[in-house]
């Protein structure tokens, strides 16, 4: 935890990580007076992507590094001029900029559902437009890691989890999705910079191509455990994953550490592993196995002796990561600062809002979570509830951030507090329903 102003920084300004309207809305809000008006955004999922039954919030402690770095420099500010997007009035506005309000935000590793107030900016209008863009970005996409990530941790039973996935997405959001991995339980990830920047363990020994480019398997095991050591871990799937064991097991006797199956039919691939290795006096090898896996392949690898899961592409990716879906809604303002609040709301169908700025705690009965309650700010929290949100952001200072290793036992914390039907993988309804409280 931590309490400091957002400090200067010399990482690249993160200003631009945003939509020209909200820049085109500050310039109108600046010559109208509305941009001084007090202001409450939410930040909040109208539904949870279909089939899912909970979601994971990840990336706060990502949203207060954006925002330490959210500057109008000089660089930045000849851009905007020279394409014309706001007037001479604003950009010397923007030039001045640091965001002053507070937020209020629920803790990394936490679950969400429907309509959960994930995170609270209060301030100035033109103040809480500027950030919208670059919070959403972030955290709908490390929640969405997050969210998928902690369905394959659930049904993996207690096996370990390797992130794989920075060949499947951006090279910056690689880094960011194996710290969400990280958060939700994963034990290490194949992305030096991830390793580097977060402290999370990395792992990877050889491909494919390592094989082939020697003469044979053989050649090529030999040469991984020359300089790594007998308990690396060999890739035997190459040509016939059988032959390849026994070659592993010839290079490396009873002491070989591990193998990795990336292809096969992964249940009988295992098994017939495990037996080779047992005969041959190889009982501590372990077996690690990847390829396309998603939650439902890891349950349906649960009977299989295999010690660890590679997983890439449906980590990281929308075929599995699908969108957390928040979105950022004004939910209450004042006609003038000092004004009282008053709330206001979107009218229309599907995409209607719920004004009025509202705080969140959580129902439990004898430890389980059994309703998310939203309660106008300023009321009391209800009793047998716990508070779900936390300032984040204070007249802008920061007043708290987790460490990875803090927001990992949280996660767990929350986790442990769900009904049994949550890690229930088919199509569900949310697993904790929502109700608003009306004082």
């Amino acid at each position: 935890m931590t309490t400091s102003s957002l400090p200067s920084t010399p990482l690249p300004s993160t200003a631009l990580l945003t939509d020209r309207y909200e820049l085109t809305m500050l310039d109108a809000a600046l010559h109208d007076g509305t941009a001084l008006r007090p202001s409450v955004f939410e930040v909040f999922a109208r539904r949870l992507p279909a089939g899912r039954r909970y979601g994971v919030v990840a990336g706060i402690a990502r949203v207060v590094d954006a925002l330490a770095a959210f500057r109008f420099d000089d660089d930045v500010l000849r851009w905007l001029e020279a394409e014309r997007v706001v007037s001479a009035s604003t950009l010397r506005w923007l030039a001045d900029f640091r965001f002053s309000g507070d937020i209020h935000a629920y803790r990394e590793g936490e679950v969400h559902v429907d309509g959960s107030p994930v995170m609270t900016v209060v301030a100035a209008f033109g103040e809480a437009l500027l950030i919208e863009t670059v919070l959403l970005s972030i955290l709908n996409h490390d929640s969405a890691v997050a969210a998928a990530g902690a369905r394959m941790v659930g049904v993996a039973q207690g096996r370990r989890m390797l992130e794989f996935g920075s060949r499947r997405t951006h090279e910056g959001a690689a880094v960011a999705a194996a710290r969400a991995a990280a958060l939700v339980g994963f034990d290490a990830t194949s992305n030096l910079e991830a390793g580097r920047r977060y402290g999370i363990p990395t792992a990877g020994t050889t491909g494919h191509a390592f094989v082939l480019v020697h003469d044979d398997e053989h050649a090529a095991f030999v040469s991984q455990v020359a300089t790594a050591g007998s308990a690396t871990t060999l890739l035997v799937d190459t040509f016939d994953t059988a032959r390849g064991i026994a070659t592993a097991l010839d290079v490396t006797g009873t002491t070989l550490g591990a193998i990795r199956i990336d292809s096969g039919d992964l249940p009988t691939m295992a098994r017939t592993a495990r037996t080779l290795l047992d005969d041959a006096g190889a009982t501590d090898a372990r077996i690690v196995v990847s390829g396309d896996l998603d939650e439902h392949a890891i349950a349906a690898l649960a009977g299989a002796p295999i010690d660890a899961y590679g997983v890439g592409t449906s980590l990281v990716t929308g075929s599995g990561a699908p969108t957390a879906g928040f979105v950022y809604k004004l939910v209450a303002r004042a006609r003038q600062p000092g004004g009282e609040l008053e709330p206001v709301a979107k009218a229309g169908g599907e995409k209607s809002t719920v004004g009025r700025w509202k705080v969140a705690s959580r129902e439990l009965a004898d430890g389980i979570a059994r309703r998310e309650l939203l309660r106008p700010a300023g009321t009391p929290r209800p009793v047998s509830s716990r508070a779900l949100q936390v300032p984040i952001v204070e007249q802008g200072h920061i007043v708290h951030t987790d460490d990875l290793d803090t927001a990992r036992a949280h996660h767990r914390t929350a986790m442990a507090e769900l009904p049994s039907d949550a890690h229930d993988l088919s199509p569900g309804e949310p697993c904790i329903p929502t109700v608003h409280l009306d004082h």
